[in-house]
Order: structure tokens, then sequence, then C-alpha cells
């Protein structure tokens, strides 16, 4: 029986709501895919969400009753399903992603046991994480009281991020041309 290949390793970008996680993982993307990492992104929504719009057919199709929609055209696909209990990150990963991407970027799971780059505002405290497993904190101030060892980088130095991602997880094939 052939071995199946090996999941695609997690990085979380945690910090406070508004703090710009997500507007550094968008700029991560496309320095990553430069260097030819397949990704996937998996925000985690603490507070519920709903992307579904009123009046388009999958949201009549879930007010009706249905238990889960599948969107599909050329070139995408959307589901939405109920489910009973918040699902976390790893078994995303195992559900959906698998073998499709190198790299899945991940908002959020901050007490997940996950490498991390902690995205902060004012202080290192703002966000109550470990140093362990702590890749680096992007802040555009000088911080005092960073663990040792931890980078602390701009949000503006987005190839330097993107360069000590690549050191974390490099390619198992090497980058792509």
């Amino acid at each position: 029986m052939a071995s199946s290949p090996a999941m695609p390793p997690i990085l979380c970008f945690v910090g406070r709501s508004n703090s710009g996680k997500t507007t550094l993982i968008e700029r991560v993307i496309p320095e990553l895919v430069k260097e030819g990492y397949r990704l996937a992104t998996i925000k985690h929504a603490g507070h519920g969400f709903n992307l579904d719009t009123e009046g388009k057919d999958s949201w009549r199709h879930k007010r009706a009753g249905a238990g889960m929609v599948i969107v599909t055209s050329k070139g995408s696909l959307a589901m939405f399903t109920d489910v009973e209990e918040e699902v976390g990150v790893e078994a995303l990963r195992e559900r959906y992603v698998r073998d499709s991407a190198d790299l899945i970027l991940a908002e959020g799971w901050k007490s997940e046991g996950y490498p991390k780059i902690v995205v902060v505002r004012d202080h290192v405290g703002e966000v109550d994480v470990s140093a362990e497993g702590l890749l680096a904190i992007v802040s555009n101030k000088p911080l005092a009281g960073a663990p040792k060892g931890v980078p602390v980088l701009d949000p503006d130095d987005v190839a330097g991020i993107a360069a000590l991602i690549c050191r974390q997880f490099p390619h198992r094939s090497g980058p792509r041309v």
C-alpha cells in the first residue's frame, strides 16, 4: 500500500482584531507564490460569519432547509454547510486541503500548537501567546519585551517575512518554475 503524502504544515497569523493580520497575509501570499508555493488559507471567525448573499439561489436553498449547498462554476467551488460544532484547523486540513497545498496560512488559532507569527499594534503582551513556536513578531513600531531570539519585523518588510517563512517551511521539491 502506497503511503500518503505528508499533510501541508500550518502557519498561524495571530493578533488582535484590526491588527493587520489579513493585510499581512494578503501581502505575503504573492511573495510565496513567486517562490513556487501552492498555498491554502483558512480564516478563523471567532464571532461567526455569513458569506452567502441574501436573495442568491444558494442563499434561497439554504434558507429553504438544505443542510449543505455547493455552488460550482468553471474555476470556482464554494460550499455552505451546517456544522454541529466549530471545525478545527487540523480537521479542515485533513478534509479539504490534504495535498493540494504546500503550506496553509491560517488566520487565528492562537491557542493551537502550530508555529505562529504574531501581529501587534502596541505591545507584545496584547496577544496572549507563548514564545513556543513563535517564529516572528510583526509590528510597525519598536517593541520592548519581545522574547529572546524572536525577530521583530516591520509589516512593510514583506520580502523579509516571506524569506523567514521559506526558511522555516522549505519546499519538499524546491521552487517551481
